[in-house]
């Protein structure tokens, strides 16, 4: 995918429902999926505005206009729920700009489709959280995002990602990989590959759970990392979810457990240093204690009880899709080394470890916030 230039975003934004006149045009955040810019508008006396434009990746998002339905479809019950409570739906949710032809996207010369959000004032997001209070607001957030979309028809929404936390297909693909080697790197990586193996039954665990119709499809977030929440800049409280790309059907214990797996690692993500990973037990105390508070009376009991395992999983399926990533040759995430994906992996699969050892106190810690 082409990068866009200035001049290119410039010309992209008359296409929108914009006024003022744009006066600066910045690249905006560090995320790897979008192509995204920042633009600053004069709107006479009134000052400056700012607004964010998105080219949005069509090989990550293969279907961008059921995406952007499942967007405005989202948004459009939040801020009538925000409202309706006395908030500030213009802060508390995300709102698109249409295009001038009505649709809440524009699609290039190129064929490539762009979108406009108003920009969140006052507020930033964090990559790792900076203290538990932090970390306390994102559960917060993330929680309250589950609650208020509680009564949301989830079957309604479209797979923005096919299977993209099923985890029994994941393992499926892995196996694919490991019998496929293209590259030649099984032999390496043994210790890996049977790691990921002896965990068969917990690649199973949640997909038979929904097979049975033990717990409920719910309308979750699936991107639930810290940078995907803006805190106020002065109450330092959350305000707003963001980065709605992978909003549709799936588990309350996947938006729980993709938060842990991120943000309560005390090491980054491609740490080589397995000594220093493991999963602090105070950020995930903390962050419990404000998901559980978000959501309410709004999670079954079950669901609850299952949201240790919804860690675990998530980080063992994030490691055994960088494993297969780097068998088949590193051609999903981006990388900045040679064995960056297995790296990655292996610091996934350290935190899996970690947090079996810390079974009994993880359980203990929900029971105690239920």
């Amino acid at each position: 995918m082409r990068e866009a230039t200035n001049k290119k975003v410039i010309a992209i934004a008359k296409n929108f429902e914009l006024q003022g006149d744009l006066v600066q045009v910045n690249r905006w955040g560090n995320g790897h999926i979008n192509d995204t810019f920042i633009l600053i508008y004069q709107i006479g006396k009134m000052g400056r505005i700012k607004i964010i434009l998105q080219k949005m990746n069509k090989n990550v998002f293969p279907k961008p206009v059921e995406l952007m339905e499942n967007i405005m479809n989202v948004t459009d019950f939040l801020y009538k729920k925000i409202e309706d409570a006395g908030g500030d739906p213009l802060r508390e949710t995300l709102n698109v700009i249409p295009a001038k032809n009505g649709e809440p996207y524009y699609i290039d010369e190129e064929g490539e489709y762009w979108r406009a959000y108003t920009y969140i004032t006052d507020a930033r997001s964090f990559d790792t959280p900076e203290s538990a209070s932090d970390f306390y607001e994102s559960g917060y957030l993330f929680g309250k995002f589950q609650s208020m979309l509680s009564d949301y028809p989830a079957e309604t929404l479209y797979e923005t990602i096919e299977k993209f936390h099923d985890t029994r297909d994941r393992f499926a693909r892995f196996k694919k990989a490991v019998e496929e080697d293209v590259m030649g790197r099984v032999a390496e990586v043994q210790d890996e590959i049977q790691f990921v193996l002896e965990r068969e039954a917990d690649a199973c665990f949640f997909m038979e759970l929904i097979d049975k119709k033990e717990i409920p499809i719910r309308v979750t977030h699936n991107d639930t990392k810290l940078n995907n929440i803006m805190l106020d800049n002065i109450t330092r409280k959350g305000v707003c979810v963001v980065d709605l790309d992978t909003v549709m059907p799936g588990l309350a214990a996947y938006d729980f457990g993709d938060s842990i797996r991120s943000g309560a690692n005390t090491a980054a993500e491609d740490e080589k240093n397995l000594k220093k990973v493991s999963c602090d037990m105070k950020l995930f105390k903390a962050y419990t204690k404000g998901f559980l508070a978000g959501c309410g009376a709004d999670l079954t009991e079950k669901e609850i009880d299952l949201l240790p395992m919804g860690a675990k999983i998530m980080t063992f399926e994030c490691g055994m899709r960088f494993l297969t990533d780097y068998l088949q040759g590193d051609v999903y995430f981006k990388t900045s080394r040679l064995e960056h994906n297995l790296d990655r992996a292996r610091n996934q699969f350290k935190l899996v470890s970690d947090m079996e050892d810390k079974w009994e106190t993880m359980q203990e810690i929900v029971a105690k916030y239920k």
